[in-house]
């Protein structure tokens, strides 16, 4: 074993706590707000990513229409990875680079957002499903790591982790998911309680 788990889990406070002197923190304050308004408005988030990325998409549209921490209505989100025949079915007729886009074609509206993840930034299919979520109106959100790559370029928003180790990009995407909740849950409780 290369690491104990004392030592890794003391690596891994030193690294969060590299993070509150980042940029993240205001990014993540102003994609946390973009969702709360999109689903204020009655829009929908569609999330998307690869592997662990596609895992984190199914995690967050499972909180929003579930439940987080309190009992409240159900919102509308959807993640894109967990539509198995439409992945498939669009993979073999147009490539794997439209798996995403062809679905934000498909189900995004105006004022809709389009929340893609992506470690590196370059996965080709979330580059595409960004720019077509633009083109239609929707808000184009990513959570990515380093500079975010070209998935950045296409993004309106980009919450940006300052690393570029994937465990530790995809640790830091998990916890930006669980603030988003926090802040719809807390955005939503006060609305029906008002």
């Amino acid at each position: 074993m290369e690491l104990s788990a004392r030592e890794f889990l003391a690596d891994r406070a030193r690294r969060w706590e590299t993070l509150t002197g980042s940029g993240l923190p205001g990014q993540l304050d102003a994609l946390a707000r973009a969702a709360v308004a999109c689903l204020q408005a009655g829009a929908k988030i569609l999330a998307f990513g690869n592997g662990g990325s596609a895992a984190q998409a199914q995690h967050l549209s499972g909180e929003m229409t579930g439940r987080f921490l309190r009992d409240r209505r159900p919102l509308p989100a959807m993640a894109l990875p967990a539509e198995a025949s439409a992945l498939t079915g669009i993979a073999n007729d147009y490539g794997y680079e439209e798996i995403f886009a062809r679905q934000i074609e498909a189900h995004g509206r105006p004022g809709d957002m389009a929340l893609g993840l992506t470690t590196s930034g370059r996965s080709p299919n979330v580059v595409a499903a960004l720019r077509q979520a633009r083109e239609m109106g929707l808000t184009a959100a990513l959570l990515s790591g380093g500079d975010g790559g070209e998935a950045a370029e296409a993004a309106d928003l980009a919450v940006l982790v300052p690393s570029s180790e994937t465990d530790f990009i995809q640790e830091a995407h998990g916890a930006a998911i669980h603030y988003i909740c926090h802040c719809v849950e807390a955005a939503f409780a006060e609305g029906e309680r008002a």
